[in-house]
């Protein structure tokens, strides 16, 4: 009995301390990092930009690039249509960018999905039929995007936040 009640207090101070170093740990950083060391660390994103090289309509896209996801922005001023500004949420695959773009235009916060091919500091969207699909809009078929219609975004200093 006493060597189980021993063993119970050394396993509730061992609990106790371990939690308080990972509480403290967990004040200092944001991200943890997915090593069995269980230390906590700060991932600081790679950050890329992207624009158009003028004309009448500019597109503007900034991507933060973690291990696993990419976030960012995309701005579009199109001549004469209403312009757009939203954020970006999604994974790369190889060159490709697929995500969710949620924007509001219009006074109305609307999400669709976009694709973007990312190659020699360049970015090109792509564009293919739609449906919607759980309140967005979504590709039918990813494999049939078309990327040759689109504005070439070539790679430039980050302007926006």
């Amino acid at each position: 009995m006493r060597y189980l009640l021993l063993l119970l207090i050394t396993t509730t101070l061992v609990n106790a301390t371990s939690c308080r170093e990972t509480k403290k740990s967990a004040t200092a950083t944001a991200v943890t990092d997915s090593s069995k060391t269980g230390e906590m660390k700060i991932m600081i994103p790679n950050t890329y930009c992207y624009s158009n090289p003028g004309g009448k309509d500019s597109v503007y896209l900034k991507l933060e690039k973690f291990p696993n996801v990419v976030t960012g922005k995309l701005m579009y001023k199109l001549y004469e249509k209403d312009s757009n500004t939203g954020d970006i949420d999604g994974v790369l695959h190889g060159d490709t960018l697929i995500a969710d773009y949620k924007f509001l235009s219009e006074g109305v916060t609307s999400v669709r999905q976009i694709i973007f091919l990312i190659k020699n500091d360049t970015a090109r969207e792509g564009y293919g039929e739609m449906e919607e699909r759980n309140g967005k809009m979504v590709f039918k078929n990813l494999q049939e995007t078309d990327f040759t219609k689109s504005v070439l975004l070539n790679k430039t200093e980050c302007s926006i936040q």
